[in-house]
């Protein structure tokens, strides 16, 4: 991991799905020993004692991220690093959007940007209010749990909070065509570097707005979807040596 004096830039963890803050802990350990200044997140509509979330949309989040960012001390001089997980990048692609100049890099963990108009689930029905985390076996068929010891997956049942639908169906609306000018950093995770930016370059609708960035790096950590919890180590490395890029 790059070694340096305690770094003033705040990296905000989001990760997606069902997940909270705590899905960081073990990258948030590696980031604070190297001297960085890590700030996991929450978003709302999974906060298990949040008696609303359910309710959450996705500009609640969007909110939430520039609360954080207010409170950490980001401005236009003192950019953050925004570090996206799967499903984080719909609240994520839009404050890129909006606020393209408090973003120093983003970085998307076996993630990236969307499109405007998509919604990562548009089409559900009006009425389905959560979707919980399902059987592991289910789960393997969708994204890849390789890597996950019994502990993680035991983990990962226990804490896990119910997805609220409302969040699944709200579209991203981005305007601000200097998104596309924030540095990126992709890291690949269950797709090989070389298939994602493939897919990029072939307009895959949910690859093809990488291939509209300005400044990517791409990194190949091969794993499961869940980084953060197979490979720790090696992800708190990646973001710091991202981190540190200009």
């Amino acid at each position: 991991m790059t070694t340096l004096p305690p770094h003033k830039t705040p990296l905000v963890l989001i990760a997606g799905h069902w997940l909270g803050s705590w899905a960081w802990d073990a990258v948030t350990q590696e980031l604070d020993a190297a001297g960085w200044r890590p700030a996991p997140m929450t978003l709302p509509g999974l906060d298990p004692e949040d008696p609303d979330r359910t309710t959450r949309s996705l500009a609640d989040q969007v909110a939430a991220i520039e609360r954080l960012s207010e409170h950490l001390g980001v401005s236009r001089t003192e950019p953050a690093v925004i570090v996206a997980h799967s499903g984080a990048n719909a609240p994520v692609s839009v404050f890129i959007d909006r606020h393209p100049d408090l973003v120093r890099r983003v970085v998307w963990v076996d993630s990236g940007p969307m499109a405007s108009g998509s919604a990562f689930a548009a089409d559900l029905p009006d009425g389905v209010v959560e979707l919980p985390l399902p059987p592991f076996d289910q789960l393997a068929g969708q994204a890849s749990i390789e890597g996950l010891s019994d502990a993680d997956l035991e983990r990962f049942r226990d804490r896990a909070v119910t997805q609220p639908a409302s969040l699944l169906r709200d579209p991203v609306v981005l305007h601000d065509e200097a998104r596309r000018r924030v540095p990126t950093t992709l890291v690949c995770c269950s797709f090989p570097s070389a298939q994602v930016m493939e897919l990029a370059r072939g307009g895959h609708p949910m690859f093809a707005p990488v291939a509209e960035l300005e400044r990517v790096d791409v990194v190949d950590l091969p794993t499961g979807h869940w980084p953060m919890w197979s490979r720790p180590g090696d992800l708190a490395r990646v973001i710091a040596d991202a981190a540190a890029r200009q």
